[in-house]
């Protein structure tokens, strides 16, 4: 029997918007979402792509024509639920699906009320998604500090929804490619000029972005930080930033980044700015980048 944990609102945003060069909602065993309320809200309003579950007898039924043991990530809520103590609808649900997924069942904490008062752009009444609207599914970017810090791609920093959805007012961006350089007159943008290259000098800029990033983040007010493609320069930035915003050492940062966004790849230049940024932030080199995962 799989285990049953708690899963933050932020978590699932980020298991919605995660992506390789599409989507990976498209990935048939990627991710399953199950709205364990009743019919009636359900239809009212839920988050996009969840499918509804069935009962009998007052018990939770399996999904029909879904192997959970196959899927990555099983997401269950309901209204709300804070807690994996109690006996709520969410949690009854989690009980039946745990008894046959293989990795840990996750139940939504705050529920669908939580979930949709942060990110209501994500709520939906759509029951059936053919393949074809799953493939064209656009993600946010990745929330690094919910409310406050997101990163990104060229192609999320020019869609105008997303940064009135995120209520962006703040860009960083990265990227050296013309066709990347976007204004919004609402928008400030402060532009470094990093090629994306183990040689290129990305330290130079970290305390002035630090400083950026720490001076223009408030409620209603966030951050995106952005790269051509969100991989290696942007991850960089947001490394280096939770570090000197935790005094985190690379090894926590590089752990909460990857938390959030799983296909995060500094080059290996940047790592190695890292390690030094590293000494500056704490007084010492504690993590080993020899270790493969860096």
């Amino acid at each position: 029997m799989a285990a049953i944990v708690l899963c933050k609102a932020t978590e699932l945003y980020n298991i919605l918007n995660q992506s390789t060069k599409f989507s990976r909602l498209a990935e048939p065993n990627y991710l399953c979402l199950l709205d364990a309320r009743s019919k009636r809200e359900y239809n009212e309003g839920h988050i996009i792509t969840a499918k509804w579950i069935k009962q009998k007898d007052g018990k939770y039924l399996l999904p029909e024509s879904i192997e959970l043991d196959c899927f990555k990530f099983c997401v269950v809520y309901d209204g709300n639920t804070s807690s994996i103590g109690g006996d709520g609808p969410a949690i009854l649900c989690a009980m039946v699906m745990a008894q046959v997924c293989h990795y840990p069942v996750l139940v939504l904490q705050g529920g669908y009320e939580m979930f949709s008062a942060c990110y209501h752009f994500f709520r939906s009444q759509k029951v059936f998604w053919m393949p074809q609207e799953i493939d064209d599914f656009q993600p946010y970017p990745i929330e690094i500090i919910p409310g406050l810090l997101y990163l990104g791609d060229s192609r999320q920093a020019r869609d105008r929804h997303i940064q009135k959805d995120l209520k962006i007012k703040f860009q960083i961006n990265l990227s050296l490619d013309p066709e990347n350089m976007f204004k919004f007159p609402h928008i400030d943008v402060l532009d470094i000029p990093v090629a994306d290259a183990s040689d290129s000098n990305i330290i130079t800029f970290f305390p002035d972005i630090c400083k950026f990033i720490e001076s223009h983040m408030a409620p209603t007010m966030a951050v995106l930080v952005v790269s051509k493609l969100g991989i290696s320069r942007s991850s960089a930035i947001l490394i280096a930033y939770l570090m000197y915003h935790h005094k985190y050492a690379l090894q926590e940062a590089w752990t909460h980044l990857l938390k959030c966004k799983p296909n995060m790849r500094p080059n290996r230049g940047f790592v190695e700015q890292l390690s030094k940024w590293e000494k500056t932030i704490i007084g010492q080199q504690v993590t080993d980048i020899s270790d493969p995962k860096f």
